[in-house]
């Protein structure tokens, strides 16, 4: 069984589809929304955790892309320049996730992206400007 959290964005030609409902009934994968933006007659984003086997989320994968949906992993689209980031901590009060916490050690903030929803809390509460969503 695996896990894992994703974006797709949907052409303005299939926003209307019921895209996901084939996820679960034709390839046996569990999903959870964590965002949505989808917009009839226009282009849609998801960022969802789908759950199953492996065979079966190639599978899936594999349709989707023959749809035309863009797919990324939500890890590579979430980001934290470094060099900005001053591990002032402002951060950490606002993520809901925990995906931004301190090491007591070395007091320096810390990123998991493996836990990061892309809820973009962050973006506006960093006062470094530190924190990128990009979609």
């Amino acid at each position: 069984m695996i896990s894992k959290r994703i974006v797709i964005k949907f052409p303005t030609k299939l926003v209307d589809q019921p895209i996901i409902y084939k996820l679960v009934k034709e390839f046996d994968l569990v999903f959870n929304i964590l965002r949505a933006r989808v917009t009839p007659k226009e282009e849609g984003e998801l960022v969802i955790e789908l759950k199953g086997e492996e065979d079966n989320y190639a599978g899936a994968m594999k349709y989707l892309k023959d749809l035309g949906i863009t797919i990324q992993l939500l890890s590579q689209d979430i980001m934290r320049d470094e060099e900005r980031c001053t591990h002032c901590g402002a951060c950490i009060t606002i993520c809901p996730t925990g995906a931004l916490y301190m090491e007591k050690q070395t007091m320096l903030v810390i990123f998991d992206a493996e836990k990061c929803n892309a809820c973009e809390l962050c973006v506006p509460g960093c006062p470094p400007r530190a924190m990128k969503v990009k979609f």
